[in-house]
C-alpha cells in the first residue's frame, strides 16, 4: 500500500495517523497538491492529495482512503459498527474537513504557506477575521461535545478524533493555541490526542520540515 502527499496536509496527516493507529504496513511518497505527473493524475484525477494505491486499486480522498483501509483490515476500528455512533463519527470528520477546515486553512495559508512556502504576501485581515470571529464558536461547540472518555464517540479512538486532531494542528504552526482558560476540556483534549504516539510519530516528521 502507499500513501500520496505532503505531510503538512491536515488530511494526509489524519490518514498517516490512521495507518499508524491501525498497525497498517504502508509507503509514504511525498506528493504535493496539483501534481500533474499522469502517474498521479491516474490515481488523483484532480490532483488532491491524500491519494492511494493498493495493488491495482486507485483511490483519493481521505474520508475514501480510511473507509477502505477500515473496511479491509477489521483490527482497530476507526468507524464504529453501532449506526448512531457511526453517524456521529462521520458528522465530526465532515465537519472537520469542511467548517472547521475553512478557518484553520485561511489562517495557516495567509500566516504560514503564502509567506514561507510561496513567496508572497498572506491575506492578513482574512487571518485575523477567522481566529476573532470564525474559531471561537467552533471551539466552543467542542467544548461542549468532549465527554468524560475524552474520545468524541463512545469511549474509544474513531476518525471523528483523528479529523479533530489533524485539523488542529496548522493553527499551532501559525501560532494560534486553544485558551485553555477558555476551553479547558478542548485544549486537554487535544494535548492528549496530540500525545498519541500515531501523532508523536507524524508530527516529528513535519517540524523537521518546518525547521522545529
Amino acid at each position: 500500500m502507499i500513501l500520496y502527499g505532503a505531510g503538512l496536509s491536515p488530511y494526509v496527516r489524519k490518514t498517516l495517523a490512521a495507518f499508524k493507529e491501525k498497525g497498517l504496513s504502508f509507503e509514504h511518497q511525498p506528493v504535493m497538491p496539483g501534481d500533474s505527473s499522469p502517474s498521479f493524475r491516474s490515481i488523483s484525477p484532480f490532483g488532491k492529495i491524500p491519494g492511494f494505491t493498493d495493488g491495482d486499486f486507485k483511490i483519493c480522498d481521505s474520508t475514501a482512503i480510511i473507509t477502505y483501509v477500515d473496511a479491509k483490515f477489521a483490527d482497530k476500528p476507526l468507524l464504529p459498527a453501532e449506526p448512531a455512533l457511526r453517524a456521529r463519527a462521520v458528522w465530526f470528520e465532515e465537519f472537520s474537513d469542511t467548517i472547521l477546515a475553512a478557518q484553520t486553512g485561511a489562517i495557516f495559508w495567509n500566516r504560514v504557506v503564502a509567506p514561507r512556502f510561496m513567496g508572497q504576501k498572506g491575506d492578513d485581515a482574512a487571518a485575523d477575521k477567522a481566529e476573532a470571529e470564525g474559531l471561537p464558536p467552533i471551539f466552543a461547540y467542542l467544548e461542549s461535545q468532549i465527554p468524560a472518555s475524552n474520545f468524541l464517540v463512545g469511549d474509544r479512538l474513531t476518525v471523528a478524533d483523528l479529523s479533530i486532531a489533524a485539523q488542529m494542528v496548522n493553527l499551532g504552526y501559525a501560532g494560534v493555541e486553544v485558551d485553555a482558560a477558555k476551553y479547558p476540556k478542548f485544549a486537554a483534549y487535544l494535548a492528549t490526542m496530540h500525545a498519541r504516539p500515531s501523532f508523536v510519530e507524524v508530527l516529528g516528521a513535519e517540524r523537521a520540515m518546518m525547521g522545529g
